[in-house]
């Protein structure tokens, strides 16, 4: 084999050497040249991997390299981080002030629906007799002794109102038959709380009356929050909330026609609501007549009179549509005062309850205070009178008692509590079957006549855990009660869905 000198090439196509003879320096043919066929030759390994030392070196700068490329991430992590922190101080902050500008926005509504209901309904042409708070302008009012106010009264037109009203209705009772559809009372034995609705504030808990339209599935609540609340049972949905008390609403009353309510409250005032077409309710009259706390409002059974009863020891005979004070009967008083009142069902007798313990009667056409019960220990808290007319129940601190109408006089007790708690609510429901007690429980009675034995039918607990119960009504046909506590929640209580149908006569 020949070794080549400076003079050969290699061709890159072939894999071939071709050039001069290097002795006699003739050109070589391809004849003449033998192929050449050898491996291809490996990379020197560098100098310091030829040892020990140099291995370790070149693992340690590989390591090096390494902790500087972690380091550069750890960084790069580190204002990733920051980044995201701040980005989620600006989100918390942005959504803290669109939670500010919703509730200024709400606050705002609220304000602007209140002054809404407060710009009088009244025309141009009486504006200058009635003020848009429907009270009689103090100058076209005149004055009696001692500075009264001189009320207009109840004229005879209203007396002959009343008393074809009585007339009607006496005689319809006597011909009344209890509904076929009324609940019995072995399904009042088997009711149970059907759901709880939120529907005043959580800052000012505390339901304190509740009353339900006579004829829709609607029931209102009055509350320590100092508004009223419109809620349609059926749809569990609130219609409206009544805002412009300025303070707790001790009592709420719905107009069976017009589509009209009564509101009363610890602000001294007595405010008359209209429904609207969209289903609000604006407020058309306040009322101003009272001195103190109003305690009870009564609707009168031919829907256009009314009756308030307040702790300023007066009740006061209202007109509903213009709400005019007719009259105003008793002298103001800062030892005594009226602490609950309702209307006979004819309408002709009016009772009211006062914070002395004591029950009395009164003849609307005059005014004149025709009897008087006494026994009660503490404020009459609640009254109610049965549907036939012939008796009056009354809740005080220590029970309950039953009147009969006919005798002036107590027939039966009940006390369901101890000394230390109150009975706040008495109820007969509509046909006069049976009678709901509240207290720190619901307690619901069979009625029967006065020497017959009233038997308990079911007490219900508590389940607000306030341990008050404040009001309870009975809803059409005693299908449900609705109750009201010391809390923010209405609860409903009837028959479990599915379980009406067994009751139900054929």
């Amino acid at each position: 084999m020949v070794k080549l000198s400076g003079l050969g090439v290699l061709s890159g196509s072939q894999g071939e050497i071709y050039g001069k003879c290097p002795v006699t320096g003739d050109l070589l043919t391809l004849d003449d040249i033998i192929p050449v066929k050898a491996t291809k030759a490996a990379k020197p390994r560098p100098v310091q991997s030829g040892s020990l030392p140099g291995l370790i070196g070149m693992f340690q700068n590989e390591w090096d390299t390494l902790m500087l490329s972690t380091f550069a991430l750890e960084q790069q992590l580190r204002a990733a981080r920051e980044e995201l922190s701040h980005a989620l101080y600006q989100h918390d902050a942005a959504c803290r002030v669109i939670a500010r500008l919703k509730k200024e926005k709400d606050e705002a509504r609220t304000l602007l629906a209140q002054a809404e209901r407060q710009i009088p309904t009244s025309t141009a042409a009486n504006a200058n007799a009635v003020l848009s708070n429907g009270k009689r302008a103090l100058e076209d009012e005149e004055l009696g002794p001692g500075g009264k106010r001189i009320r207009p009264g109840i004229t005879s037109e209203i007396i002959a109102e009343l008393t074809d009203c009585n007339a009607t209705l006496s005689g319809q009772r006597k011909k009344r038959q209890i509904s076929s559809t009324l609940m019995p009372s072995a399904a009042l034995e088997k009711f149970t709380q059907l759901s709880s609705h939120p529907l005043h504030k959580t800052s000012k808990p505390g339901i304190l009356s509740v009353d339900i339209h006579p004829s829709k599935d609607v029931i209102a609540t009055g509350g320590v929050d100092a508004n009223a609340v419109i809620f349609d049972r059926s749809s569990e949905q609130i219609l409206c909330t009544l805002t412009g008390h300025s303070k707790k609403v001790t009592t709420v009353k719905f107009v069976s026609r017009d589509e009209m309510f009564v509101t009363g409250s610890v602000d001294k005032t007595v405010r008359i609501w209209q429904e609207t077409e969209n289903g609000n309710y604006n407020c058309r009259h306040i009322l101003k007549d009272h001195t103190a706390e109003v305690q009870a409002v009564s609707i009168h059974a031919t829907n256009n009179y009314f009756v308030t009863a307040s702790l300023d020891n007066t009740w006061c005979f209202y007109d509903l549509a213009s709400g005019l004070c007719l009259t105003q009967v008793g002298e103001a008083s800062e030892e005594e005062g009226y602490t609950a009142a309702a209307f006979h069902p004819d309408g002709l007798i009016l009772g009211t309850g006062t914070s002395q313990a004591q029950v009395r009667i009164w003849d609307v056409k005059t005014q004149a205070n025709v009897a008087n019960f006494d026994g009660h220990v503490g404020p009459v808290t609640s009254m109610s009178f049965s549907e036939n007319g012939y008796f009056l129940a009354t809740a005080a601190h220590d029970g309950v008692k039953l009147w009969d109408l006919r005798k002036l006089r107590n027939f039966r007790t009940f006390t369901p509590y101890d000394s230390n708690t109150s009975t706040n609510s008495v109820e007969f429901d509509f046909s006069g079957n049976y009678l709901a007690v509240a207290g720190s429980d619901i307690r619901i009675y069979q009625t029967a006549n006065v020497k017959s034995e009233w038997n308990s039918i079911i007490t219900f607990p508590d389940l607000s855990g306030t341990g008050k119960v404040t009001d309870v009504k009975f809803g059409p046909d005693a299908k449900y009660l609705a109750v009201a506590s010391m809390e923010r929640n209405l609860r409903i209580l009837g028959l479990p869905e599915g379980k009406e149908d067994r009751y139900e006569e054929p």
